[in-house]
């Protein structure tokens, strides 16, 4: 007669994301860094607005790069994509006389049927990405100059500059010279968090999966719910909450639940990861890059939009560089170059890195060439880190 012993079942073992918390101590000294060496003018209310308005095109074109470069692939059409259709925006409201929410979603239209095209080459006749958007910048550059013969466009609408230039009304006035609204939406944003970090905790507690120790959860949420309502403390006391803001918390709530909770993200993942295995476990891989592709389009059809709004019109030269700055943010942020890893909030974070150094560099007035020297040094830093920890990890 036999025995059977039974299995005792091991403990949940607690995981610490220890990537994300460099991204955020990288941020953290950095700010600390230049709030020093400009003698406090960095975090001024009025340049923590300018960072987040000035720098909006990088957080929307990194959104959308994260998940291409998760899938493996990358897109360098991005800056061009912006011109043109920032260029087809203004000619929408100037020439074609068109309402500015109408120029809006023909923007939009415009992003995603680039995206299409770009997608069908790449997922459908297997012409790397690298390729089909390398060309994509010279064709998508080229068609900008032709829509702008005249130079540029001005003299847009003021409801439509407000897109990357304005602020919500004061709806709940102010006290003591600062925008209620702005605090109040601060205060609510901060307890979003605390309750959706707890929230996930409590899921993997109750399937028994790795998580994060309670007491790390706590400093963790605590520290990011101070800095929130510190940021819109001084932003109250500028001209209140910035529309872009709006749109960009909703497009990081909106894809951070993309890519952690559908099928479509756990398949982009799959793909980035191991794509035969990706294609074996029945993944339609040729679609998901095609979407993949779409929704980048789209995205920099959007940054186009805020781009020209902020701008208060459209020029030949919109989009430069663009594409290298969203690039360098998702990297920053902790992305890997062989594809499979990265967090939409890794790569904002990586943005708000890139933006804080631009700004504290102007503020020091330094030369505009050395500016570009450091920011790729930090880019070039950020990616032998993530090879250092991957061969370490591996123990090679």
């Amino acid at each position: 007669m036999s025995t059977t012993t039974p299995v005792k079942r091991a403990k949940p073992k607690f995981a610490v994301n220890l990537r994300q918390y460099g991204i955020l101590a990288a941020l953290a000294i950095i700010v600390m860094l230049f709030q020093i060496l400009t003698d406090g003018r960095l975090l001024l209310p009025g340049n923590v607005n300018n960072l987040i308005q000035q720098n909006a095109y990088v957080l929307i074109l990194a959104i959308g790069m994260v998940i291409v470069i998760i899938a493996g692939h990358i897109d360098l059409s991005v800056g061009s994509v912006v011109a043109m259709v920032g260029a087809v925006t203004a000619l929408s409201m100037s020439s074609w006389g068109l309402p500015w929410w109408a120029a809006v979603v023909i923007a939009l239209l415009v992003g995603a049927a680039v995206g299409a095209w770009q997608g069908f080459w790449v997922a459908f006749v297997g012409i790397p990405a690298f390729i089909v958007t390398l060309a994509g910048m010279l064709i998508f550059r080229g068609l900008t100059l032709v829509l702008l013969t005249g130079g540029t466009i001005s003299g847009l609408p003021s409801e439509f500059t407000a897109i990357g230039a304005g602020w919500l009304p004061a709806f709940l006035g102010e006290v003591g010279g600062r925008d209620v609204l702005t605090i109040v939406l601060g205060v609510l944003t901060a307890l979003a968090l605390i309750v959706q970090q707890l929230r996930s905790r409590a899921t993997l507690r109750r399937l028994d999966l790795p998580r994060e120790p309670i007491a790390t959860l706590w400093i963790k949420s605590g520290i990011a719910a101070v800095a929130i309502l510190w940021f819109a403390w001084l932003l109250s006391d500028y001209s209140g909450t910035p529309i872009i803001l709006i749109v960009l918390a909703v497009l990081i709530l909106g894809y951070t639940f993309l890519l952690n909770q559908t099928v479509f993200g756990r398949h982009v993942y799959a793909m980035g990861g191991n794509l035969f295995a990706a294609k074996m476990s029945g993944v339609k891989t040729q679609w998901v890059n095609f979407f993949i592709f779409v929704n980048m389009g789209v995205l920099a059809g959007l940054a186009g939009v805020v781009s020209t709004a902020r701008a208060g019109g459209a020029v030949a030269s919109a989009g430069q560089n663009y594409e290298l700055d969203a690039i360098a943010a998702v990297f920053i942020g902790g992305a890997a170059v062989t594809g499979g890893v990265g967090t939409v909030i890794g790569a904002v974070i990586g943005a708000l890195v890139m933006g804080v150094l631009n700004m504290g560099l102007s503020i020091l007035s330094v030369d505009a060439a050395w500016q570009m020297t450091i920011k790729g040094l930090v880019l070039l830093l950020a990616v032998a880190f993530d090879i250092f920890n991957k061969r370490r990890a591996g123990g090679r």
